[in-house]
């Protein structure tokens, strides 16, 4: 399937970002920006947890939940305008799922996000909750299509991220724990901006995606 960031060109990828810019107040473009940088950041951790066995089984049963079914993805104009549903409850849902995948790094994270993009850690931190439940329901619409066992979760956000295995994959789990010591991205700063502080790495990868 395609990789998430092919799906931020898509028009649904277009409804997620003019939504979301909308509800934050500020532009498509920075909204892209913050939208090309954290979405694979979040799948990484993800994919991260699901490489212990508990891990897996935890984020199999939330994609379980209906609510992560891909239904969403469905209703993103109605989310956005006047339809049933409401950014909010995005956000709500948002903030759990960050809580869980990130845990004590959220923060760091979405400063380090802030930096690299130019958009202030607020608006980051509001752009990051409205974009992980759309994570959630496109992996939850992938794993029931396809009937994934817990075991193949990790398969299945690899395949997301645009990856085939677990070589493909060592670049973005480098990036993830900088220093190698087992640490969930244990290394913000430096994975976004680069050592030396300017923007290279992943955001510089990745946001370059937008022209920025």
């Amino acid at each position: 399937m395609a990789s998430i960031l092919d799906l931020l060109q898509t028009e649904m990828g277009q409804t997620l970002i003019n939504g979301a810019a909308k509800k934050v107040n500020t532009t498509p473009d920075n909204t892209a920006n913050v939208l090309s940088q954290a979405m694979p950041l979040i799948l990484g951790a993800m994919q991260r947890n699901a490489k212990t066995p508990q891990g897996a089984a935890s984020l199999s049963n939330a994609l379980s939940d209906p609510k992560h079914n891909g239904s969403m993805l469905e209703m993103l104009d109605s989310l956005f305008g006047d339809g049933p549903g409401s950014p909010e409850e995005l956000e709500q849902d948002g903030a759990g799922i960050l809580k869980h995948v990130l845990g004590n790094k959220q923060s760091h994270v979405e400063s380090a996000i802030s930096t690299s993009s130019g958009v202030d850690a607020q608006s980051v931190a509001q752009i990051i909750k409205i974009a992980a439940p759309i994570i959630m329901g496109l992996l939850g619409k992938q794993k029931q299509e396809k009937q994934i066992s817990k075991n193949g979760v990790g398969d299945l956000i690899g395949s997301v991220l645009g990856q085939s295995g677990d070589h493909d994959s060592s670049f973005l789990t480098t990036i993830l724990d900088a220093d190698g010591d087992g640490s969930m991205i244990d290394d913000v700063a430096g994975m976004v901006l680069g050592s030396n502080g300017k923007k290279k790495g992943l955001g510089g990868m990745l946001g370059g995606l937008f022209g920025k």
